[in-house]
């Protein structure tokens, strides 16, 4: 293994923990409101409000992204548990690391089934521009990669297009950048395959998401607050907080019961997980403009030993959705040869979540 490899792994391990945490706190208090969890709590009805208008849009994107500089991010991992510093490079490549995703629908979303939707794209931006482009339409998913800058930041070597034979013709086209498509029904096929080789099982049923709502509910409601700001120009700030670690906590005893639902490998959280939690205040905040939510962050800072003062914040914006139209051009390639076969690429190919 390369120092380079290996010092981008381990600073991934310092911040892993950090993110993830503040992220699900991001995510169940979001989920909280959207519910209806606060209905008797003024500033909660405003995000659930609002979140109930983005589901009347028939189209909608969010931008997903770290609002820091390579520094800060920097001295982050060196206070995450680590001897290992975070190279340069990988710091920059996480601060200028943003996530896109845009979806269409013939209906209102909310009211909208997997036939109604027109189109889905993602994209993965790194730097120095866009790594990852992904859109499902009709019958096929679209692909195009930048193979080198992927297999610079994953720390992994790519093949280069002079070691892709002349017979797969088509896979030179996803060395080169290309637009590729690869039939729906078959990558299904490719992902039960993935599945029953001990891949990603299914996800939860509905009766199971709903015993899960429930319970985080419950929780939410006795032991998070919400506020109001005033930001003028009709922007209206509504703040959530709750203590990171008691909020965990009461959610994780709340579920133990419904752990043999859960998909295969979605292990809860040990008693010694939750004590490592950090024991610090977080705020989700969200953004409403005239009454529809624009943004929600969380500040990472105050779950690490970040200096007094630093910020992190992990930014969601909502936007207008991109471009989810079949591209011309793609060259169709086999689901069960997928370029790169086992490695993070390929998985993300499948829906296995590398990126």
């Amino acid at each position: 293994m390369s120092d380079a490899r290996h010092h981008k792994e381990n600073a991934i391990i310092a911040i892993r923990k950090t993110v993830i945490a503040a992220g699900c706190t991001a995510v169940l208090l979001a989920t909280a409101a959207a519910c209806g969890t606060v209905q008797n709590l003024t500033a909660g009805q405003k995000v659930d409000e609002a979140v109930d208008r983005l589901g009347e849009q028939k189209s909608l994107a969010f931008e997903l992204d770290l609002d820091a500089d390579a520094a800060t991010l920097e001295a982050m991992a060196g206070k995450a548990g680590t001897d290992e510093e975070m190279p340069p490079e990988f710091a920059k490549f996480l601060a200028g690391l943003r996530v896109e995703v845009s979806v269409k629908s013939k209906k209102a979303l909310a009211d909208s089934g997997e036939k109604d939707i027109v189109g889905t794209s993602a994209t993965v931006e790194g730097p120095e521009g866009v790594l990852v482009e992904l859109r499902v339409v009709g019958d096929f998913t679209y692909y195009r990669v930048d193979m080198a800058a992927l297999g610079e930041t994953m720390g992994m070597p790519m093949p280069t297009l002079d070691e892709i034979p002349e017979s797969a013709k088509e896979f030179r086209k996803v060395f080169e950048g290309k637009w590729v498509k690869i039939d729906n029904s078959a990558l299904e096929g490719a992902q039960e395959s993935g599945s029953s080789s001990g891949g990603a099982g299914e996800g939860v049923d509905a009766k199971t998401q709903k015993k899960i709502l429930d319970a985080v509910r419950g929780v939410i409601a006795r032991d998070v607050t919400f506020s109001t700001k005033d930001g003028g120009d009709g922007t209206e700030h509504v703040l959530a907080q709750a203590n990171f670690r008691d909020l965990i906590t009461a959610i994780i005893d709340k579920l133990g019961p419904l752990e043999s639902e859960l998909p295969a490998g979605a292990e809860l959280p040990t008693a010694k997980d939750l004590k490592d939690a950090p024991n610090k205040k977080v705020a989700v905040d969200f953004t409403l403009k005239n009454g529809d939510l624009k943004q929600v962050q969380v500040d990472l800072a105050p779950l690490t030993e970040a200096a007094k003062g630093t910020k992190l914040p992990l930014v969601l914006k909502f936007t207008d959705a991109g471009d989810v139209s079949a591209p011309s051009g793609a060259t169709e390639i086999p689901a069960d040869e997928l370029p790169g076969g086992s490695s993070p690429f390929a998985g993300a190919l499948l829906g296995g979540g590398a990126f």
